[in-house]
């Protein structure tokens, strides 16, 4: 059916004319600028952090509250939050104005073509991506020794989540099949509503998880999953009527864009060269991303975990009842490191080891006190020495190496038969 159909230009009601416009306007503000942000020599970052800087800055001074800190990882900083609530009044704005200029029409039927294309690849891609990562295990790296030597009760819920995960490449990898499965059948029309129910189920999921394991990517998962319902909704009576009312429902319109035939083909083709593209890029990226987490080259050449058996600050022995005293340091991945005091909680340290020079520059976002410059020294295999500045103090610590233990969480492994429930 093309779109000049009589069945497809009937008059809509007021109310649905009006959340089309609201939608176009929210969900193109939201990610703009997707889709030109494909393009590799595209930078329009800065143009838009500077776009949207200055209302966002005007909002948080009307409600009083701080939005130095950007989004930086977390995508629920203050400044997220006061963006989101710029991005509702602009799109209630222009939905207003919208509905002022072009009320005399009564249809959308092209416009909604268009906006469900746009909201399909946007939310196809997004999936794409987040299940590369799965399948190519690197959004959740197996656990560091660091965190297998962390009190499990010393642990934050983003990070027990993310050793959840990283506990069982099996399980990460399901998961990311599904996102990605999802996904692909978001880019073809036949199979769009099939792709936006398994990615509505899949962003359920991965939405309860962000809210109960407070993981700060809260306002963008709500986003996708919202996207989701949109593309399904239309199709909601008809789901309705197949899954709980037992009846049979007429097969759904297949509205075309392009009424030529020719275009019709040529977006195919374009369509299925850019999906192609999307996810060799994207399993390309995460492989790199998981030698940088699971490669030989990610491990430091101090691996292990070292006793500190002396520990001075500042010429002065501390004594081992000290619960600020260092007890364990352990490296794991090249570019961070860990401090486990004698009470056990734990110091990550951002880290720059430099193998020639043999120093170690370390720091702690926000904690002057850990940023420092250490030399170490391997008098044998078993034993480190590093000195230098810490904070304002000098210390010393001379360690040697413990065995790794042969942790449960990564040793279990899967057993068919299990006589008895093994839940330690």
């Amino acid at each position: 059916m093309t779109v000049g159909d009589s069945e497809a230009t009937a008059a809509w009601p007021l109310a649905k004319r009006v959340l089309l416009r609201f939608a176009a306007a929210f969900f193109i503000l939201v990610f703009f600028p997707f889709p030109l942000d494909l393009i590799p020599s595209a930078s329009l970052q800065g143009l838009l952090n500077r776009a949207t800087d200055a209302p966002v800055r005007a909002m948080a001074r009307l409600l009083h509250v701080s939005v130095d800190i950007r989004p930086n990882g977390s995508g629920d900083t203050t400044y997220s939050w006061v963006f989101l609530l710029c991005v509702v009044i602009g799109a209630l704005v222009t939905t207003l104005v919208w509905s002022v200029i072009d009320r005399r029409r009564r249809e959308y039927d092209r416009a909604w073509i268009a906006l469900r294309a746009y909201l399909r690849f946007t939310l196809a891609i997004a999936m794409i991506r987040y299940g590369a990562a799965k399948v190519i295990p690197s959004q959740f790296p197996p656990p560091t020794l660091d965190r297998l030597l962390q009190p499990f009760g010393d642990a934050s819920p983003m990070g027990l989540l993310w050793t959840f995960m990283g506990a069982s490449a099996a399980y990460t990898i399901f998961a990311g099949a599904m996102e990605m499965l999802g996904g692909l059948l978001l880019t073809m029309r036949r199979t769009a509503l099939l792709g936006a129910l398994i990615s509505m189920g899949v962003l359920v999921n991965i939405v309860a998880l962000n809210f109960m394991y407070d993981v700060p990517v809260k306002i963008y998962s709500l986003e996708l999953l919202a996207m989701g319902a949109v593309i399904a909704l239309p199709d909601l009576p008809r789901l309705v009527d197949f899954f709980i009312r037992n009846r049979a429902v007429t097969p759904a319109p297949l509205p075309r864009f392009w009424r030529n035939r020719i275009v019709g083909i040529a977006g195919i083709v374009v369509r299925t060269l850019a999906v192609a593209a999307v996810v060799l890029t994207s399993l390309q990226q995460v492989r790199a991303m998981q030698k940088m987490y699971a490669g030989a080259e990610a491990r430091s050449p101090l691996y292990g975990i070292w006793r500190v058996d002396d520990f001075h600050v500042d010429g002065k022995p501390i004594p081992f009842n000290d619960p600020a005293r260092w007890r364990r340091v352990i490296f794991d991945l090249r570019f961070m490191a860990s401090v486990q005091l004698m009470n056990d909680s734990r110091q990550r340290l951002s880290t720059q080891l430099n193998e020639k020079t043999r120093t170690l520059v370390v720091s702690r976002r926000n904690e002057p006190a850990w940023d420092g410059r250490l030399s170490y020294a391997r008098p044998d295999p078993e034993t480190l020495t590093m000195d230098g500045d810490l904070g304002a103090h000098k210390v010393h610590a001379l360690c040697h190496r413990e065995p790794i233990p042969k942790f449960l969480l990564t040793n279990r492994g899967f057993h068919w038969i299990n006589e008895y429930p093994f839940n330690r």
